[in-house]
């Protein structure tokens, strides 16, 4: 079925589930960092929708991924993709359930203020990094990854070794905070920082986007409730939601 006919069939279906099933006690979402801000603004919604209290635990995904490992209790997740996957296989999480619900790219900031580097083109964005005097991403976000290969594939890595800061807080706080130059991660981790200018996403040769999908955590108790969060996911506020906050639905 195309997306946009599930995410139809699925919106019909949202509230009227969720008002019938979702009454027990309050769900636990594990979720990413780069859909914090998505899940701030829906978990309210979806409570005054359905009476359901929703708990957010949210984090690099990673992170939240060894929370679990470690034996950490959840209904729902909304992590990546490959480690949304990796959970199923484990039989943590029900693989029937899994639903794909947005993809980030990846962005460039400055401190407000602070002259914008061109990163227009690739040349041009390789230019920028070697021109900035620190450039900082988080040790275990999502992008790390992927910048540095992107670094190897431009032939920098080995230069910008000594400007690179590994952070272990988010990348926006770190530049509104000037504490590198340049950050890069997901632009919708990028946009809640008001002290940050988004310089915009990497060019589109070597932009690499992240994928994010939820589902239920087979020991859950919670199941009917559970599934109306996810289903809440996919109804027309909620994709307005997803792309306000600088992701993509899907």
């Amino acid at each position: 079925m195309p997306f946009h006919r599930t995410v139809t069939a699925l919106a019909a279906l949202a509230i009227p589930f969720a008002a019938a099933q979702a009454r027990a006690g309050e769900i636990q979402v594990f979720s990413s960092t780069a859909v914090k801000t998505v899940v701030e603004e829906l978990g309210p919604q979806f409570e005054k929708a359905t009476e359901q209290k929703v708990v957010f635990r949210i984090g690099p995904a990673a992170v939240l991924k060894t929370k679990i490992d470690q034996g950490a209790a959840f209904d729902v997740s909304i992590l990546t993709v490959a480690i949304t996957d990796d959970l199923a296989k484990q039989g943590k999480i029900d693989p029937a359930t899994r639903l794909a619900v947005a993809h980030a790219g990846i962005g460039v900031a400055v401190r407000k203020g602070a002259p914008k580097p061109d990163i227009s083109t690739v040349d041009a964005f390789k230019r920028a990094l070697l021109n900035a005097k620190s450039i900082g991403f988080t040790a275990q976000g999502a992008s790390a990854v992927a910048l540095q290969a992107a670094f190897v594939k431009l032939g920098i890595a080995e230069e910008l070794k000594p400007k690179i800061k590994l952070l272990d807080g988010p990348a926006g706080a770190a530049v509104a905070k000037g504490e590198v130059e340049i950050g890069m991660t997901q632009i919708s981790e990028l946009l809640p920082y008001p002290d940050d200018e988004l310089v915009g996403p990497l060019p589109a040769e070597i932009q690499v986007y992240t994928n994010f999908s939820a589902g239920i955590a087979t020991a859950t108790k919670e199941t009917g409730a559970a599934a109306a969060f996810i289903k809440f996911l996919t109804t027309p506020a909620a994709l307005q939601v997803i792309k306000a906050k600088g992701l993509e639905p899907g």
